[in-house]
């Protein structure tokens, strides 16, 4: 019976999709889209990634971004509003509130005109979504990871949600001697539920009026890569992974993905990119940055907290990133992070990594950094398994959960995506990603639903994540 209802749920939710596309495209025939703005801009797709070459203005770069990829956005927001709303036990138009209220006051003006060109683009596709929806989700890391728990502490609210800052990403940046080439190479997994993950699927080349070109992958609506893996034509190569147990937030500073999406476009250096994120840091998805300079040849690691921040740097050697903080300074005033915690999924992975890095000095390059990423090795169990210990997480087949950040067991989260990119890649705008776990295997929706019911809740949004081969994308691509 529950099965039949699940089936009768998501033949509505298709029926649903389908129909407001539909409904979209007839406002669309109606209205009158700016081709003048869009003459530049164009998209395509390519094995399970979705290819946007934005090009002008801010506001034209966002109309660009908001007409092109309408239907996306409207998708990726029902899903990050139902995902929130569970998740907080807030209302949207508590998020909408917090976009205007909190957010905005604080972004700069250039960004300011692209959310809001994007707002007109999707306006001229025939949408309904507006200027604090597009703001909210944004910040769909921020508000529910950062402001929210801040705000319940202050609130003294009761019975309220375990907000925790989340797990996102794997990655390593390395140089010198480590390397095959002797040169920068950089590669990442985007770790979030597969919801979400299915959707943050677009490869975004961005020529901006002021700034670096720019290529990256990212979510639909949002103005930073946000998982965060992409490159510029400075030579700058920049990736992260967030850092467990972060519990402070500044309601006055600079949203994060201002700040990060600024970091990229302006950036010519290391010192220039950790200037500009520290420039008003609000404390919003701390994270630990992964930064090389292919011009220099100098790679990174930039721990940003909120009052505390530290920089590693070295021109032969790596830096690694699962989801853990460095500096005891920061992790003891600024987090709730246990580094001895061996079984839980930050430090395990970290041991994978400090056993990968050594074990291939002299032979690392972007294809043995792919094969990184798809790992599956449990360094706590010692054993391959598919869980929340290796590299190529598989949440959905983990019978037990991560607590650090309050996953249950069987939660449909992991690795959803990977990027790679070596020197000479980055030297011509160049990268590799793939769409789907980094191993390649499938994850079937209703396959899932149908051995674990207590997702239900999911069923309007969780879509099949079908492997992809790795895919190349440059700036200026074409079908």
């Amino acid at each position: 019976m529950r099965f039949a209802f699940r089936l009768a749920l998501r033949l509505l939710t298709v029926f649903l999709v389908i129909a407001s596309g539909r409904f979209a495209a007839a406002k669309q025939d109606a209205g009158t889209p700016d081709e003048a703005r869009l003459k530049p801009a164009y998209r395509f797709e390519r094995n399970g990634w979705i290819y946007i070459h934005l090009e002008g203005p801010p506001a034209d770069i966002g109309y660009q971004h908001g007409y092109l990829l309408a239907p996306e956005i409207e998708d990726g927001l029902r899903v990050v509003k139902l995902k929130d709303e569970h998740r907080t036990q807030r209302n949207w138009d508590f998020y909408r509130a917090t976009a205007q209220n909190i957010l905005w006051p604080h972004i700069d003006l250039e960004y300011q005109q692209e959310l809001q060109g994007i707002t007109d683009g999707l306006k001229a596709h025939g949408s309904t979504l507006d200027l604090w929806d597009v703001v909210a989700l944004n910040a769909m890391e921020e508000i529910p990871d950062y402001y929210v728990p801040w705000l319940n502490k202050q609130e003294k609210r009761k019975n309220t949600p375990d907000l925790k800052a989340p797990g996102n990403c794997s990655a390593f940046v390395a140089t010198g001697s480590w390397t095959k080439d002797h040169k920068p190479v950089i590669a990442h997994s985007n770790w979030t539920d597969i919801a979400t993950g299915k959707r943050w699927t677009i490869i975004f080349d961005i020529v901006p009026t002021h700034g670096y070109h720019m290529l990256t992958d990212g979510f639909p609506g949002i103005i930073v890569s946000d998982d965060d893996f992409g490159i510029n034509s400075a030579g700058l190569m920049v990736t992260e992974t967030t850092i467990t147990g972060f519990t402070l937030f500044d309601p006055n500073g600079k949203p994060e993905f201002v700040r990060a999406r600024k970091a990229l476009q302006y950036s010519n250096s290391i010192d220039q990119y950790v200037q500009i994120m520290l420039d008003g840091n609000n404390g919003g998805y701390a994270n630990d940055w992964l930064l090389a300079d292919n011009n220099t040849g100098e790679i990174a690691r930039f721990e940003i907290g909120l009052k505390l921040h530290r920089v590693w740097r070295t021109r032969n050697g790596y830096y690694v990133g699962s989801n853990f903080p460095s500096d005891p300074a920061l992790i003891k005033a600024e987090t709730d992070f246990d580094p001895k915690k061996m079984y839980s999924s930050p430090n395990a992975r970290r041991k994978r990594w400090q056993e990968l890095m050594p074990a291939n000095k002299g032979q690392i390059d972007a294809a043995l950094g792919e094969k990184f990423l798809a790992d599956h090795w449990d360094t706590y169990e010692g054993r391959e398994d598919r869980n929340y210990r290796g590299l190529c997480g598989h949440g959905d087949t983990s019978p037990t959960g991560e607590s650090a950040w309050d996953e249950p067991p069987y939660n449909p989260s992991g690795a959803v995506t990977a990027q790679a990119a070596d020197s000479a890649m980055a030297k011509n705008m160049m990268l590799q990603a793939r769409a789907g776990h980094p191993c390649g295997e499938d994850f079937i929706a209703d396959k899932f639903l149908k051995e674990h019911p207590q997702f239900d809740w999911q069923l309007p949004i969780l879509l099949d994540m079908k492997g992809n081969p790795w895919a190349e994308f440059k700036a200026g691509d074409k079908p």
